[in-house]
C-alpha cells in the first residue's frame, strides 16, 4: 500500500480536510494577487474561482459523515475540482490563443464617435480583465496554468481516496 494511500484510508477525515481547504488557500492566493498586486481577473478567473469555493463546499459534508456519505462527498468534490481544472485548461488556450474565448472574455472596444457619458459608462463597465492576456507568470506559466495543475492535482488525491476509502470498506 503506498504511503499515501495509507495516510489517507488510515485518517480518512484528511481528504475531506483537503478538499475543503483547497478552495479557499487557491482563493485567498487569487485575491491577494488582484488587491495586492492589481492583477484584475477576467470572466474565465471568476468562473475558476466560483467552481473552487463550491468545491470545497462539496468537501465539507465528508468532514462530519463517515462511510457512503464521506465517500460521495469526496467523489463529488473530485469533480469538482476536475471541473475547475476543465476552466483552467480552456483559459490557458484562450491567453495562448489555442482558441477563441468566450463573448465576456474580451474587453469591449471603445468607438471613435462616443460622448463623454457614453465613454464613462463604457469604462465603469469594464472591471474585468482581458481573457487572452497574461497579466502574471512565473517560469513561463499564468495563473490559469498552475490552476489546471493545482486543481487537477486535489481531484485526482480526493477521487483516487474515494476510491481507497470505498475499497477498505469492503474488506
Amino acid at each position: 500500500m503506498s504511503a499515501m494511500r495509507k495516510l489517507l484510508t488510515d485518517h480518512p477525515f484528511l481528504a475531506p480536510l483537503i478538499g475543503v481547504l483547497a478552495g479557499p488557500a487557491a482563493l485567498a492566493l487569487a485575491l491577494v494577487g488582484q488587491y495586492g498586486f492589481g492583477l484584475q481577473p477576467c470572466v474565465l478567473c471568476l468562473w475558476q474561482r466560483w467552481a473552487l469555493g463550491i468545491s470545497a463546499a462539496l468537501a465539507l459534508p465528508g468532514l462530519a459523515a463517515g462511510g457512503s456519505l464521506r465517500r460521495l462527498s469526496l467523489a463529488a468534490s473530485g469533480l469538482g475540482y476536475l471541473a475547475t481544472a476543465g476552466i483552467a485548461v480552456f483559459h490557458t488556450g484562450v491567453e495562448r490563443h489555442w482558441w477563441q474565448g468566450t463573448a465576456e472574455c474580451h474587453q469591449p472596444t471603445l468607438q471613435s464617435a462616443l460622448t463623454v457619458d457614453q465613454l464613462r459608462d463604457t469604462l465603469m463597465g469594464t472591471g474585468l480583465g482581458s481573457c487572452d492576456q497574461i497579466p502574471w507568470s512565473l517560469f513561463g506559466l499564468s495563473m490559469a496554468n498552475y490552476d489546471v495543475l493545482y486543481s487537477g492535482a486535489v481531484a485526482l488525491l480526493l477521487l483516487a481516496a474515494a476510491l481507497w476509502l470505498r475499497r477498505e470498506a469492503a474488506r
